[in-house]
């Protein structure tokens, strides 16, 4: 079956202060990005769609056209800001895209197929999409109304140079996720962390607990469910000049109207990624310690 990876990369890098989806981490010059396409392209997927603003749009081509447009099927998908259904005078003033849930509906032009979602900024390595690989293949086309998300422990996930949102889930004993509960500025703390729940109360948590980091598996039934409540979330938003529609938070709408089931592909790996600008060397060490151990080639795309 065929497959393909929608990374989102319309991301403006607020927090870490310029385009970090260019930055290079590997001996190569090679981009976080580019690592998390060539563990999928070993996974079987052979299409990657890149959601970019309008203004880094030739940027990134130019980009995927020097490193690896000969190597896969590469799209761009333009995430904008007058999409259908909102008021034109709110987009006139909003700063920012409408989130990662309205950057998918993004590349649907683009997808027929199975397919995986990633951020650009992240590093998960090649057992999540090998994981994700096989679920597609083997549940989509039985039951296309099952999706996959690759959840990871808390604290394999955190910053140790800021606060970091995490989706924290509560699954049943089977692995079936059943809530997504958006947890804010999370930091360490002693041996657990503290965080903000969805109410604005602080929250104490383990460290253990499962979290969402935007890697996910879909079939394309999953476009209609994120039409859908994007026009509820532009109708009933309280602030439409900042709010945006979050991926996890519109998965959990279609499980909690019975649309959909998601399995949660457990990861006992550590996350790293460009959050801050002083998570560069961290990821940078890192990658460059899988380069030494042989788990990538010194040079990606030769």
């Amino acid at each position: 079956m065929k497959l393909t990876l929608v990374i989102l990369a319309a991301g403006g890098g607020r927090r870490y202060g310029g385009l970090k989806q260019l930055v290079p981490i590997g001996p190569d010059g090679s981009t976080l990005m580019e690592y998390s396409l060539y563990d999928a392209m070993q996974a079987g997927f052979d299409k990657v769609v890149f959601v970019v603003r309008q203004e880094t749009r030739e940027l990134m081509q130019a980009h995927a056209d020097q490193r690896f447009g000969r190597h896969i099927d590469t799209r761009f998908a333009v995430q904008r800001m007058d999409v259908d259904g909102a008021d034109p005078t709110i987009v006139e003033r909003r700063t920012k895209p409408w989130g990662t849930g309205q950057a998918v509906l993004a590349a649907a032009e683009f997808i027929d197929e199975p397919f995986a979602v990633t951020n650009a900024d992240d590093f998960f390595g090649v057992n999540a999409f090998n994981a994700l690989g096989a679920f597609l293949n083997e549940t989509t086309r039985v039951d296309p109304a099952t999706y996959a998300m690759v959840g990871y422990k808390l604290h394999n996930t955190l910053s140790e140079h800021g606060a970091v949102s995490r989706g924290v889930c509560r699954c049943t004993p089977d692995g079936w996720l059943n809530q997504i509960a958006e947890t804010c500025k999370i930091v360490r703390s002693g041996d657990g962390a503290m965080g903000l729940g969805e109410s604005g109360t602080e929250e104490r948590l383990s460290g253990d607990e499962i979290v969402s980091m935007n890697l996910w598996g879909f079939s394309t039934t999953v476009f209609n469910n994120l039409e859908k409540n994007f026009q509820l979330f532009l109708q009933s938003t309280p602030s439409p000049q900042e709010d945006e529609f979050y991926l996890p938070a519109a998965i959990q709408q279609a499980v909690e109207q019975h649309k959909v089931q998601v399995k949660v592909l457990p990861s006992t790996d550590k996350w790293c990624g460009v959050t801050y600008a002083e998570d560069t060397p961290h990821v940078v060490r890192r990658i460059g310690e899988l380069v030494n151990h042989a788990n990538y080639p010194e040079s990606l795309w030769d």
